[in-house]
């Protein structure tokens, strides 16, 4: 099988791959979504090996048991009683290797038996190839499929959440679909585990957001966007309860703050949007997010003024500072950040 260059090329071509049963001899699977990662290493597992002779044929190398020698003679070994071997690398990083691991590594990896199919997978280690280190990165280059299974668009999530409800007998609207990837974070992994919890609270046929609310604990995002949505509403009790939410997380202060700046710079945007007479699909475009919470942030922008959008950047910037350079609590500056916030929106 050929070497694959773009990112969503390579990915079609595994599915492809394994459609066919064609695999080819070396792949690296990184990712942020490693539901997929998981998934599709499952079924080149299926095609590869079989359960009587897996114990033989499958070898499962990681930080406590790879060195090269291990992986050379994993590679080498022939199958028993079967036609192929796999060889699962996880979290090694390549590049690290000393100068002369390197240079073998680069040899094993440009010469792998056709019996053998070597799979790297990288879910806590990032993939960060040194093309400086030319042999070996060669050696990836022209061998190995390099796929990356990136968080899924909007659209395929909501097809998916809908269908997996479906499969537990439950329907769920195509809103409620993207309130659920919105304040979980849009992992087909983190998906997984609410549909199930979900779907075993709700008593109906339907799900309904109190399904949703009652069982499922939103990602920093989705909390501060419910915080400054409640200081839209003049609800600036419950938004200091938001906050103390995500103390209770154990979420840090600075990363609180980063995320409430964030937050606001995105409504700052919107507000400028829909001053110059444009949509949610222009927010979609600038700040690179989906469409659901493209339409939340036009709709929270609608209820601040364009003076409160920058007089809250300029108080997220004070108590970055203070959060940095003084002895105060941190926690007591962001409980003073929403309440000096609530007080400017009051003002309309």
């Amino acid at each position: 099988m050929a070497k694959k260059t773009a990112q969503n090329d390579a990915f079609q071509e595994l599915k492809a791959a394994i459609r066919s049963k064609d695999l080819g001899r070396l792949y690296i699977f990184h990712g942020e979504e490693t539901f997929l990662m998981d998934h599709y290493f499952g079924q080149m597992k299926k095609i590869l090996l079989d359960d009587l002779t897996e114990s033989f044929n499958f070898h499962k190398l990681n930080n406590e048991t790879f060195d090269l020698q291990t992986f050379g003679d994993s590679v080498e070994n022939m199958p028993m009683m079967a036609e192929h071997t796999l060889v699962h690398v996880d979290e090694i990083d390549l590049f690290k290797l000393p100068e002369g691991e390197r240079s073998k590594m680069a040899e094993l990896l440009s010469d792998i038996p056709e019996w053998c199919t070597v799979v790297f997978t990288y879910e806590t280690v990032s993939w960060k190839p040194d093309k400086r280190l030319k042999k070996l990165w060669e050696a990836i280059d022209n061998n190995a499929s390099i796929v990356e299974f990136a968080k899924q668009g909007q659209r395929e999530l909501i097809s998916w959440v809908s269908r997996h409800f479906a499969a537990r007998g439950k329907r769920i609207s195509n809103e409620l679909c993207a309130y659920l990837i919105d304040i979980t974070g849009g992992t087909m992994t983190a998906l997984n585990g609410e549909i199930s919890k979900i779907a075993a609270f709700s008593g109906a046929d339907e799900i309904k957001r109190s399904d949703i609310d009652a069982v499922t604990e939103p990602v920093m995002d989705a909390v501060v966007f419910q915080m400054t949505d409640l200081m839209g509403e003049g609800k600036y009790g419950p938004a200091l309860v938001k906050l103390q939410t995500l103390l209770k997380m154990q979420q840090e202060p600075l990363a609180i703050l980063g995320a409430v700046g964030g937050h606001f710079r995105r409504l700052s945007t919107a507000r400028t949007l829909l001053d110059n007479g444009k949509g949610s699909g222009e927010l979609m475009k600038l700040c690179g997010i989906a469409d659901y919470p493209a339409r939340k942030s036009m709709d929270a922008a609608r209820r601040f003024r364009p003076e409160f959008c920058r007089t809250a950047a300029e108080l997220v910037l004070e108590t970055d500072y203070k959060m940095k350079t003084s002895y105060d609590d941190p926690e007591r500056l962001l409980e003073m950040l929403i309440l000096e916030l609530a007080q400017e929106a009051r003002r309309g």
